[in-house]
């Protein structure tokens, strides 16, 4: 359960072969990266290490393999993204959920990729200069077009995401419209411009230690507006037009009826998602864009809930998907 002191990091925006197990050396796709390692955690689980050009390192990805799965096949399978807090890791939704048992019973993908300790899911600005940490480009550029060349992952998309990855599936669906059918954000903040957000979101970063610069993610929220409003989904809302939309999130931030008995009463973190959700979906009713919503009444910034969410919205998703 993510706690009142990893906020402001969670709301920052907070991966020789066989398939036994071994290495896989040089499977690169067309974008340049490539898959150094794969490791079988089960019969349908299948851990890839990928050597990303993007992000100038390794980086970690979990699958989920629907049965009958084969990378000779000569079908595809529909992807699920599924993307992770920003105080968490990409196997977070399967530690976490029961994800792996829900995506057995539909013939669909679910990839979990790694996406940073409050990486963003962007693209990082670093003063004009670009470069790493990229995670918008290893994601939908570099990984989807290895899945998509070797391991038979097809042309029908969906992204969810919790916390951050919340974020992450909304502004991705937007900066890409058409890529996926189906965005759900559970808990996620839905805006990046509305007043006192920016604080909220430096402030985070600042609190990763002292040699992170909080304006390398895309700098000062006044002098580069530009590049703040490109990564807002209330600005980018438009581009939403045609994708199947779940927004869920507490109204107030107070302890529910999925909680534990000992968690906190009041959660601020859940508060400031609220917070953000509301001019995002007043954005969409104003565009007339259609958007599924559960405004539920009380609850924390937690796992039971997110996993309540994922079984309300995985029916939507699947019609979307034609799964």
């Amino acid at each position: 359960m993510e706690t009142r002191r990893t906020f402001c990091r969670t709301a920052i925006l907070s991966t020789g072969a066989a398939l036994g197990g071994g290495l896989l050396t040089g499977t690169a796709d067309a974008a340049g990266a490539r898959v150094v390692a794969e490791k079988r955690i089960n019969a349908r689980t299948l851990d890839l290490t990928v050597a990303s050009r993007a992000m100038r390192r390794n980086v970690k990805v979990r699958l989920l393999l629907p049965r009958g799965w084969s990378r000779k096949a000569r079908r595809t399978w529909p992807a699920v993204w599924a993307l992770h807090g920003g105080n968490d890791r990409y196997d977070a939704w399967y530690r976490r959920t029961d994800i792996e048992r829900l995506a057995a019973r539909h013939q669909v993908i679910v990839v979990m990729p790694e996406g940073g300790y409050a990486g963003g899911y962007t693209d990082w600005w670093n003063y004009g200069r670009g470069g790493s940490p990229a995670w918008e480009t290893f994601h939908l550029t570099e990984l989807r077009g290895l899945l998509e060349a070797r391991y038979r992952a097809g042309g029908r998309r969906a992204v969810i995401g919790q916390s951050s990855g919340g974020y992450g599936a909304l502004i991705y669906a937007a900066r890409h419209p058409g890529m996926f059918r189906f965005a759900a954000s559970y808990s996620g903040f839905c805006s990046t411009l509305s007043p006192g957000v920016p604080e909220v979101l430096m402030t985070g970063l600042s609190g990763l230690g002292p040699f992170v610069d909080k304006n390398a993610m895309w700098g000062h929220p006044i002098f580069q507006r530009n590049v703040w409003a490109a990564h807002d989904p209330v600005t980018q809302a438009s581009r939403l037009r045609g994708t199947r939309l779940y927004v869920s999130v507490a109204r107030k931030g107070l302890k529910g009826p999925l909680d534990r008995p000992d968690a906190q009463a009041v959660d601020p973190a859940e508060e400031f998602c609220h917070y953000t959700t509301v001019p995002f979906l007043n954005r969409l009713r104003k565009l007339r864009i259609p958007v599924t919503t559960h405004l539920y009444a009380k609850g924390t910034h937690s796992w039971a809930y997110w996993q309540y969410e994922l079984h309300r919205s995985w029916p939507l998703m699947m019609k979307a998907l034609r799964a």
